[in-house]
Formats: C-alpha cells, sequence, structure tokens
C-alpha cells in the first residue's frame, strides 16, 4: 500500500513536464511559420538633386560639441633641487664681480671728487692771483696819483713861497743866513685868513717885512678846484731867509 502511494506523485510530475515540452514546441513551430509569411519590407532610397558642397561645412555649421571639462591635477609641491656646482660658481662670480664694481664706483667717485678740489683749488690760486694783481695795480695808481698830486703841491707851493718873497722888502744890514717860518692859513679863493709866525729870525724887521709881504701877495696861487688838493693848502708852513730873496 506505501508503495502505491509513493510512485503516483512521481508519474505525475513526469506527465506534466512532457507536457510543457510539447507546448514550447507548438509555440516555437508557429513562430517560425509566422515570420515565414510575413512580405518582406521595402528600401527606401533617397535622390539628391546634386551632391553635398563639402562635408566640412556641413561639419561646421552643427554646433561644436562641448568640450568635456578637463580636471587640472593638483599641484605637488617638490623640494628644490640642490644647485648644481656650476650655479654656485655663476652666483659666486657674479658676487665677486658686484664686489669690484663697486670697488671702482668708489675709486672713480675719489678720483672725481679729488679731481674737483684741484679745479676748486686753481680757482681759488686764479683768484687770489687776480686780486693781488688788481690790488697791486690800485696801489701803483694811488702811487702815481699820489706822486702826481705831491709834484702839483710842490709846485705851487713854489709859486706861493716866490710870490710871496718878491713882495719882501728887506731892512737895512740884515744877515742872509737868518730864517723865519710863518703857518697861512688860505681860502679856496687863495686870499690869506691868517698869518701867524712860528719861528722868528731874530730879527723882528725882516719878520715883519715878511709878513707884509705874504698879505700883500694875496691871492695866492692854488692848483684847479678839480684837482681836488686844497687840503693841502689850507695850512702852510713856509720858510723865509734872506739868502733866498736875491736882494
Amino acid at each position: 500500500m506505501s508503495a502505491y502511494v509513493m510512485a503516483e506523485p512521481y508519474k505525475l510530475s513526469a506527465g506534466a513536464l512532457a507536457l510543457l515540452v510539447h507546448i514550447i514546441f507548438f509555440s516555437m513551430l508557429y513562430a517560425s511559420f509566422s515570420w515565414q509569411m510575413q512580405p518582406p519590407q521595402g528600401m527606401v532610397v533617397d535622390i539628391w538633386d546634386s551632391l553635398p558642397e563639402n562635408n566640412d561645412e556641413q561639419a561646421s555649421a552643427q554646433p561644436p560639441a562641448e568640450k568635456p571639462a578637463q580636471l587640472t591635477p593638483p599641484r605637488v609641491e617638490t623640494a628644490p633641487a640642490a644647485p648644481a656646482k656650476a650655479d654656485i660658481e655663476l652666483r659666486d662670480n657674479k658676487k665677486k664681480l658686484a664686489v669690484e664694481r663697486q670697488k671702482l664706483e668708489k675709486i672713480k667717485a675719489k678720483q672725481l671728487a679729488e679731481k674737483q678740489a684741484e679745479q676748486a683749488e686753481r680757482r681759488m690760486e686764479e683768484m687770489e692771483r687776480q686780486t693781488q694783481a688788481k690790488a697791486q695795480a690800485q696801489r701803483k695808481a694811488q702811487e702815481a696819483s699820489a706822486l702826481a698830486a705831491g709834484r702839483v703841491v710842490d709846485e705851487h707851493i713854489g709859486k706861493i713861497a716866490a710870490k710871496i718873497r718878491r713882495y719882501i722888502v728887506l731892512p737895512p744890514g740884515v744877515s742872509p743866513n737868518i730864517k723865519t717860518e710863518f703857518n697861512v692859513t688860505l681860502l679856496p679863493s687863495g686870499e690869506v685868513l691868517n698869518a701867524v709866525l712860528v719861528k722868528p729870525s731874530g730879527n723882528e724887521a725882516y719878520d715883519n717885512a715878511v709878513e707884509r709881504a705874504i698879505l700883500k701877495a694875496q691871492p695866492l696861487p692854488l692848483p684847479p678846484a678839480e684837482k681836488n688838493l686844497f687840503s693841502r693848502f689850507r695850512d702852510l708852513r713856509l720858510k723865509f731867509s734872506p739868502a733866498e730873496s736875491g736882494q
């Protein structure tokens, strides 16, 4: 009884599997037959009046495709490489060249300063020489002017004394060796403002005769006003002697 019961389910599963296989087979046959019975589809052909001018123009007419954004790779900091020996030598040479250039500039600046100082010293010497020459010329001019003025003064003093002597009347018995001196104050016009006996001769008659002659001889001859020499004639000290009168 138990053997029969176990055999029944087995037979049922085999029958169901056989039925499923037949169904799939008939379905495949039907599908194959239906595909063979369908008419073939027609081919569609486009006829162009003329060939396209340039495929490149069509391509350029189309909007350019957007380029994908490029991703920037992250920057990686790398350690600086050690300088090569040639770089070190070049750097050292540049430093030496800079030092030499500075030395040369200092030498040039020193030479320029020395040259400028020398030129300034020469200019000072030239200015001093010109100043000395000018002062010497002025001294010479003054000396010449003083000498000329002295000659004029001496000349006119001689003229004054000579004019006074012409008016001296010698008293009888006067020794020719006696001398008398008078201080004579003059005006710019040559008029005698005052005549003072400062050194008597010892012979009063002779002294009086000289005083009278001084007053009679005025106006005394003076140099022209443009000579500006009146200051030399304002106060005169005049000496007289009978021997100079020629009488």
